[in-house]
């Protein structure tokens, strides 16, 4: 009865889960960014955007963030590096919540609130079986 009732046999799809969690965690990140780093026009906007908020040196800021964001991204897609990738999303996002979503509210920081958390989740679990991460451990070790 308990295990149908906590829906124990579930787990048996952690990795898999963990594979379509990365996959569309990075495609978005990825999708995000792309405007910005295929378009000069759209990166100036962005470089804009960060000084109307107090960034400072807004042009270096930008490209960071964008490039940092992309990077995630790719990593996340291939399970590549993911607690780091992890870690440096949920420090990208954090740093967005403080300088720019905290006045939105909890609605408006909810995106960014969602990618720290999965950021966070990430870095302390790994990217599961299906990633890039197992075969590198391997060849390592």
């Amino acid at each position: 009865m308990g295990r149908w009732l906590f829906l124990d046999e579930l787990s048996c799809l952690d990795d898999a889960a963990l594979l379509v969690l990365r996959a569309v965690v990075g495609a978005f990140l990825i999708w995000g960014v792309w405007d910005n780093i295929t378009s000069a026009e759209h990166m100036a906007t962005f470089v804009a955007f960060l000084g109307k908020f107090g960034f400072p040196a807004p042009a270096l800021m930008a490209p960071l963030s964008v490039w940092a964001q992309f990077a995630c991204g790719l990593a996340f897609v291939l399970g590549a590096f993911t607690r780091w990738a992890g870690l440096l999303c949920a420090i990208n996002f954090i740093v967005a919540i403080v300088m720019v979503d905290r006045t939105l509210g909890i609605r408006g920081s909810f995106t960014s609130a969602c990618l720290v958390l999965i950021g966070l989740y990430l870095a302390s679990h790994g990217p599961g079986r299906f990633a890039l991460d197992q075969w590198l451990r391997r060849r390592l070790a």
